[in-house]
């Protein structure tokens, strides 16, 4: 039997993570709140960050980014996680 989370990006009640899907304590927590539909929400999202801003997730630097972009979106911490006011998807992707 599957686990489930409340939700906090789908905010419902949904099948949860198999696994934290990112070490230490944020980890952890989006484990414990985020659903496997709300992680793929993330992965777009992401994606979409890393383009705009020429990210790596090699760079240390650029993970810290990433970080406080994954505390935006999931859980409305600070000033990031959302897609800028001016970013327009390509044609043909998705909305």
């Amino acid at each position: 039997m599957s686990r489930t989370v409340q939700c906090v990006v789908l905010k419902r009640e949904a099948e949860g993570l198999d696994r934290p899907p990112h070490p230490g304590e944020l980890g952890e927590r989006i484990f414990a709140n985020v659903s496997k539909e709300g992680w793929r929400k993330w992965l777009d999202q992401v994606t979409m960050i890393i383009n705009e801003n020429g990210l790596t997730t090699a760079d240390p630097q650029s993970m810290e980014l990433i970080e406080k972009h994954m505390r935006g979106f999931f859980f409305g911490e600070g000033d990031y996680g959302q897609a800028p006011a001016e970013f327009r998807p390509a044609a043909g992707g998705k909305k």
